[in-house]
């Protein structure tokens, strides 16, 4: 923001420029002399707000080199994270027993933080990739869902999922206290 407010931004995307002081103009001087003054203040500030760490490995650097080493080096962090959060988003999968509205939170964040990354998933896709993660006990879900052909926000879909839960959990109780009737 120190940068924008007093158009130093520019030292970050510009080398400074060489010139020959002989045989240049007094307008090419005054913009060279600029853009050194510019250059050491902006070289300043990054230092300054770097950690002691960086500040060792940057302090002879122009500013152009920093943000140039820094980005790239940044770059590859996010790159990573970016594989991480997508291969954790694929590797969800809801075995028999726990519960489905959870395991969509857990999805949802992990598709909010690819978004975050850059990543992002065209919404009947991601609806895709939920039903894809669940265990066949919800074969019958996914069917119905399926045959009545409509369009739903992941939000609609987990609440679907909330009303399928308890329908299978309500069931279950009574199968059981059915099955202890039966028992002497």
């Amino acid at each position: 923001m120190t940068l924008r407010y007093e158009n130093n931004e520019y030292v970050l995307e510009n080398l400074v420029p060489e010139i020959n002081k002989e045989f240049a103009t007094p307008k090419e001087l005054a913009h060279y002399n600029q853009h050194i003054d510019d250059t050491t203040k902006v070289a300043f500030i990054m230092i300054a707000t770097m950690e002691p760490e960086l500040q060792k490995t940057y302090e002879d650097y122009w500013p152009y080199d920093m943000n140039l080493y820094l980005s790239n080096m940044f770059l590859k962090k996010v790159r990573q994270e970016r594989y991480e959060v997508v291969m954790a988003l694929m590797a969800c999968k809801l075995k028999d027993g726990e519960s489905v509205c959870t395991h969509v939170q857990k999805m949802h964040r992990h598709m909010e933080r690819s978004e975050k990354l850059k990543v992002n998933f065209d919404k009947v896709l991601v609806i895709d990739m939920v039903l894809n993660s669940l265990p066949s006990s919800y074969d019958q879900f996914i069917l119905t869902y399926h045959l009545n052909n409509t369009e739903t926000t992941l939000i609609e879909l987990h609440n679907l999922f909330q009303i399928a839960e308890a329908g299978m959990n309500k069931s279950h109780s009574n199968r059981s206290k059915r099955l202890e009737s039966l028992l002497p």
